[in-house]
């Protein structure tokens, strides 16, 4: 079930439909029942929370999200795109042109500076590096800036951070380079009640600058009144 609040109107960006998905479902083998999806669209700068018990298919359907598996049955559709319909390496491309993604373990690039690992993005992606603003050195800088990282950290190896300032690397490396969808996998599990209010706060108003939608997936149903929609997932039987 989902329910949605009115947005405010942005002149600066045009609403477009980022993410539908119809008649969506999943299955990892025949020895389990499928994952059955509701319906979604998600238009330009709208956030979805999406909460369920574990098994519930919550990741799944980020991997879903993000082109990394593909479904059963229905339609998979990102800025036009439908998903199912590409390549691997299509998808990848895709991913790395239109997505940022937020892992739970981060994924920083271990050898890689603190900067190095927020410029990522730009280096991967020409569309990523064209919108990158002014250029994408000092979107990083900014980014970092805005979301607490001093620039003693931003020359240093990632290895060297604090886990919740990792976890706002990732965020500005998901960022960079506007990607019109953000994914974020329960990147807060590992964070006080206070700082994870903070980074979600922070993620959002940085993504509601840069006109990226957010599909941000936890178990915390706290969480779920800063987002303008939610979606419950229950455990399949």
């Amino acid at each position: 079930m989902t329910s949605k609040t009115d947005l405010p109107s942005d002149s600066s960006a045009t609403t477009r439909q980022v993410l539908c998905l119809r008649n969506l479902s999943f299955q990892w083998d025949n020895t389990q029942p499928p994952l059955r999806y509701p319906d979604i669209t998600l238009n330009t700068g709208e956030h979805l929370f999406v909460r369920g018990p574990s098994g519930s298919g919550k990741s799944t359907l980020l991997s879903l999200m993000g082109g990394l598996i593909l479904p059963a049955s229905g339609t998979l559709g990102l800025l036009g795109t439908e998903l199912p319909r590409l390549t691997s390496g299509q998808r990848d491309r895709f991913r790395a042109d239109h997505m940022g993604v937020i892992f739970q373990q981060f994924n920083l690039v271990p050898y890689l500076t603190t900067l190095e690992n927020v410029m990522l993005p730009c280096r991967l992606s020409s569309k990523r590096r064209d919108r990158a603003r002014p250029h994408p050195g000092k979107e990083a800088e900014a980014l970092l800036t805005a979301l607490g990282i001093p620039p003693i950290h931003w020359k240093r190896k990632v290895t060297g951070l604090s886990v919740g300032q990792q976890q706002r690397v990732a965020a500005a490396r998901a960022l960079t380079g506007g990607p019109e969808l953000i994914l974020a996998d329960e990147p807060t599990s590992a964070l006080d009640s206070d700082n994870r209010d903070r980074f979600i706060e922070l993620l959002l108003g940085l993504a509601a600058e840069k006109h990226s939608s957010v599909v941000f997936v936890s178990h915390d149903q706290s969480l779920a009144g800063l987002f303008d929609r939610q979606l419950s997932l229950e455990v399949t039987e």
